[in-house]
């Protein structure tokens, strides 16, 4: 009797479950509403955020604690939408993530759902086909859920979710949360993308403003050039930028601005246009990319200047007339994204400044030069018409006078002044000369040449070297003796540029006498023990050839001092 459950207890007992059951279904609803809560949480929590890099990061923490996932990840799909080009982790340690080595690239299960983006939810994630094992130091990893994470109609990415806590497989309602927060996240990406975009345009058109300034205001060229290469740098997050314009000859380029890096050893320096990213740029009169540029093996001519760099665009430089004045070449650190169709578009019109730039310069020394020519033919004119008659009649006047003085040593003074200033008219006559030849055959004479050569050599050095001419050097010096001088003259410019890091060249070119001396002087560094001779002896061997010397020496403040001399009346070789 007293085992049995009389007829009053059934009712109880099935009122009990009732009870349990309505309670398990009330805590289950409260879990689907704080599941729900913490949903809208993790939507505003990333949808409050602007800067790109913060919201990539928001979302996979709130993926992570909305599935109760030990670790989450975000893999962002390259341009080429085959690989990941950025990987996001929680979960993971800094010291962890340096003993695991790279991050992913895309293959095994990861791959997967860039193949397929479709929702991927594993109870085993070994047990997959595409799985391919985890590397050396990584945690092992089991249940995993996978979900696309898509900006408009394209995927953007994946959220990658493993090892539910509890050790429990991740169900239905994780994979409708994390895909609801996806769906919010592609908005929030886009909005951050838009803003970052917004921000970008807005620093390109605040330094298209400075840049134009800077042009109107007549500033010199390479103060300008520098300008568009520093902000195409800043603004495109680049760690270097170089602009190099092309030769004469049209199949090398030379690096006349070098901003970032070791800009001092590429400044000058001459690259072929045939195998490298600038040359091509220049060929094919558009932009030229390339993902990682040391390793791409299309561009491999040329010195080696691009050690840790990895993506770059070479931007060309066009003209009204469609001809490329020159390439300006930018590179991003390894690892960083490549350059894309946005920045290149905005970079097209920086290019076009730049080439606006170079145009102006030209235009402005065609102008000065043509004041020059002026200038000349004026002075010249005056000192024939005015300055040589008048000491022609000097002259004649103390020629007569010398006859009627008496004592000797009066009369021999006057005789001297005579001959001085015959020698003072044949100096102005000879500098007239000069003056017309120079007009006559373009500016040929020696005195115009050393002078441009001197001033191509400012973009190489970082500044104008100091340039002394003195004596009748379109007169008195034979042309292949000049063609020697100038010569020289470059090539110990172009060494004070490569090697002596010098802050201060002084170049004095001069007739002394019955020969010619050039003397070339730097603060740089001096001549380093065990460097390369050939271009000195190059030197010497040009004045041995002349009958000339030689002569290398360290100035009392220290630095170099290259002095050159070469007879006027010598005979000599055809020029080198």
């Amino acid at each position: 009797m007293g085992g049995d459950v009389g007829p009053a207890r059934l009712p109880q007992l099935r009122l009990d479950e009732l009870l349990e059951e309505l309670q398990a279904r009330i805590d289950h609803v409260r879990g689907t509403r704080d599941r729900v809560h913490g949903l809208l949480e993790a939507v505003l929590s990333v949808g409050r955020e602007l800067d790109l890099t913060q919201v990539l990061r928001r979302i996979v923490e709130a993926a992570a604690l909305l599935a109760d996932a030990r670790y989450a990840a975000l893999g962002v799909i390259g341009p080429d939408g085959r690989t990941l080009s950025e990987f996001l982790t929680v979960g993971l340690s800094e010291e962890e993530i340096a003993r695991i080595g790279p991050y992913p690239s895309g293959k095994g299960i990861l791959g997967e759902l860039i193949r397929s983006p479709e929702t991927l939810r594993l109870a085993d994630l070994a047990a997959h086909p595409a799985s391919y094992g985890c590397p050396a130091h990584h945690p092992v990893m089991r249940t995993f859920l996978g979900v696309p994470v898509r900006v408009r109609d394209e995927v953007f990415g994946n959220l990658y979710l493993t090892d539910k806590r509890g050790g429990e497989e991740f169900d239905a309602e994780d994979e409708s949360l994390i895909a609801a927060l996806a769906v919010a996240a592609g908005v929030a990406i886009d909005n951050a993308r838009l803003y970052e975009e917004a921000q970008r345009q807005q620093r390109w058109l605040r330094a298209s403003g400075e840049i134009t300034r800077s042009l109107l205001s007549g500033a010199p060229r390479q103060e300008v050039l520098g300008l568009i290469a520093e902000r195409a740098a800043e603004i495109t997050g680049s760690v270097l930028a170089d602009l190099t314009v092309p030769d004469p000859d049209g199949a090398s380029l030379t690096v006349e601005l070098a901003a970032g890096g070791d800009s001092g050893a590429r400044l000058g320096l001459t690259v072929p246009v045939a195998g490298t990213l600038s040359g091509a740029a220049f060929l094919a009169g558009s932009p030229v990319t390339s993902p990682d540029l040391p390793r791409d093996g299309r561009f491999t001519a040329g010195p080696s200047r691009f050690g840790g760099l990895g993506p770059a665009v070479a931007v060309p430089m066009g003209t009204a007339a469609g001809r490329v004045q020159g390439v300006l070449l930018l590179a991003r650190a390894a690892g960083r994204p490549p350059f894309g169709a946005e920045e290149i578009g905005a970079l097209l019109g920086f290019a076009d400044q730049a080439a606006l730039a170079l145009e102006l310069a030209d235009r402005r020394r065609d102008a000065e030069q043509l004041s020059l020519f002026e200038d000349r033919d004026r002075i010249a004119r005056d000192l024939h018409d005015l300055a040589i008659q008048r000491l022609f009649a000097t002259g004649m006047t103390l020629q007569a006078a010398a006859r009627i003085i008496q004592p000797p040593g009066a009369s021999e003074k006057v005789v001297r002044a005579v001959q001085d200033l015959d020698d003072t008219i044949k100096l102005i006559r000879s500098t007239i000369f000069g003056l017309r030849a120079r007009d006559a055959d373009g500016d040929q004479g020696l005195r115009a040449r050393a002078a441009r050569t001197v001033g191509e050599a400012r973009p190489a050095l970082g500044f104008a070297p100091q340039l002394t001419l003195e004596g009748l050097l379109d007169t008195d010096v034979p042309v292949p003796v000049a063609d020697h001088a100038v010569a020289v003259l470059g090539e110990a410019l172009s060494n004070a540029a490569r090697h002596a890091r010098a802050t201060r060249v002084e170049v004095d070119l001069r007739t002394s006498g019955d020969e010619v001396v050039l003397t070339v002087t730097d603060n740089g560094r001096g001549m380093p023990a065990g460097g390369r001779r050939s271009g000195l002896r190059n030197l010497r061997e040009r004045a041995e050839q002349l009958g000339g010397a030689f002569a290398l020496e360290v100035p009392a403040g220290g630095g170099t001092r290259l002095r050159w001399s070469a007879p006027l009346a010598a005979p000599v070789a055809a020029s080198g």
